[in-house]
């Protein structure tokens, strides 16, 4: 099974969303996300909380975590979200680059925007890899 790391700086706001999006639409056999930050925050923001609920997906127990060697040891691909020279470096992984805002005290309205634009990008890559789950097991995200 492939993993997939999501990262960010803080990992408490999009990367959350990408893993948490990506673990419901991929197949589970084949790939699972993590997410991690390089100074992880001590939760994932209230605000990212809330708009995943609305998508029907609870982060609320979600921990933010550094991203360490260990964590990225089964890793296929690193997605790294807008944090520029912060960002992680992982030898060996593939790796793409989203440039996102961080959704930290932004109106609610935006942090959905941010969101959807997660979900779409995560739905594409899902597709692109060949790691999606079957239509039968793919949950209906709102």
């Amino acid at each position: 099974m492939d993993n997939v790391i999501f990262a960010c700086v803080h990992n408490a706001g999009r990367s959350q969303m990408a893993a948490a999006f990506f673990n419901e639409l991929a197949d589970p056999e084949r790939a699972r996300a993590i997410s991690a930050g390089t100074q992880p925050a001590d939760a994932v923001h209230p605000v990212v909380v809330e708009v995943m609920k609305e998508s029907g997906i609870d982060v609320s127990g979600h921990r933010p975590r550094r991203i360490t060697p260990e964590l990225a040891q089964n890793a296929r691909l690193l997605v790294t979200m807008g944090c520029g020279d912060q960002c992680p470096v992982v030898p060996g992984l593939e790796l793409f680059d989203w440039a996102l805002p961080d959704p930290k005290d932004r109106p609610l309205a935006e942090v959905r925007t941010i969101r959807d634009d997660i979900r779409s990008r995560v739905l594409r890559l899902v597709d692109v890899s060949r790691l999606g789950c079957p239509a039968p097991c793919r949950r209906r995200l709102t």
